[in-house]
């Protein structure tokens, strides 16, 4: 490793930091050290540092924004890419939005809205990135991103650069053929309409102030950590299974919303692990319904 780690710092990829804590680049504050983190500055350090890795056999994983994200406390083995203003770009171009894997989804929809586009008004209130949005086919309120993507530019493990149509990635519900094809999202090119501003901004209040009285918006969390099962929610099982507010060491299923895991301060990553396995059996038990999480887990048990 430390010979990789010479020969990383010694390329133009970007900045190289060793045994980096992880825990700050999440929203969830969880998370060991990364063997080697690179932040790349450009998508040109992106594509090449890709390209070393692949050449080399060694593992990377990619972090955006570190929404729904659990890190394990022991951390992530090789190389982890921190995507940041590198692909932190946004165009419009009429009712066409081109906008880079690391910029943050909820900006876009409120820059979309500010331009008098529909369509994106479900993204208001989901945190990470362009990217991991793509990824996860991310949604709410009814819609999601395979109702407004028209194509995504991938960068595969190879280091090859690919553009991929919405239908290339085979969406389902919160799944992406990312899951099983590795790649970064370097920039996604949405689809929407013109609209109304007022009636835009009037859905998108409207989408805010739920969730200000509804999730813990003020503690360290992940979103919803479970999928909805099918023709039900994941947070009414959870709540009339009696469980708001159960904890495991610093974890706790919040009391405002039971599809929250959060972070009262000193959670660790198996905290959270431990609360999601109760959850999962509790449930199951009692409706006979396996909850499957839609958070991603990653690094060293």
């Amino acid at each position: 490793m430390q010979k990789l780690i010479s020969d990383l710092q010694a390329s133009n990829f970007g900045e190289i930091r060793t045994n980096e804590r992880l825990a700050p680049y999440t929203t969830w504050k969880i998370g060991g050290p990364a063997d080697c983190l690179i932040i790349p500055y450009s998508k040109e350090q992106v594509v090449a540092a890709i390209c070393f890795l692949h050449e080399r056999g060694v593992p990377w994983t990619i972090i955006g924004r570190g929404s729904n994200l659990l890190v394990s406390d022991k951390g992530i083995r090789g190389v982890v890419i921190k995507l940041g203003q590198a692909l932190d770009t946004l165009r419009f171009d009429g009712t066409t939005v081109y906008a880079g894997g690391s910029y943050s989804f909820i900006k876009l929809s409120v820059l979309a809205a500010k331009e008098g586009l529909t369509g994106m008004e479900f993204a208001s209130g989901i945190p990470g990135s362009v990217g991991g949005a793509v990824y996860m086919n991310a949604g709410a309120h009814g819609s999601d991103v395979s109702r407004i993507l028209k194509q995504a530019e991938v960068i595969l493990d190879t280091g090859e650069l690919v553009v991929m149509q919405a239908e290339d990635l085979k969406y389902a519900y919160r799944h992406s053929i990312l899951h099983t094809l590795p790649g970064i999202v370097t920039e996604a090119v949405f689809e929407l309409q013109a609209g109304d501003r007022h009636e835009i901004a009037g859905a998108m209040a409207a989408y805010r102030d739920r969730r200000l009285r509804t999730q813990p918006l003020q503690l360290a969390c992940a979103g919803s950590v479970f999928r909805n099962p099918a023709g039900g929610f994941a947070a009414k099982l959870i709540e009339e299974a009696g469980l708001k507010g159960k904890r495991v060491g610093g974890a706790e299923i919040s009391t405002l919303h039971a599809n929250f895991i959060v972070n009262t301060g000193d959670a660790t990553a198996e905290d959270v692990l431990a609360l999601i396995n109760e959850v999962q059996l509790i449930v199951e038990n009692m409706y006979g319904i396996k909850l499957v999480p839609e958070v991603l887990v990653m690094g060293e048990r």
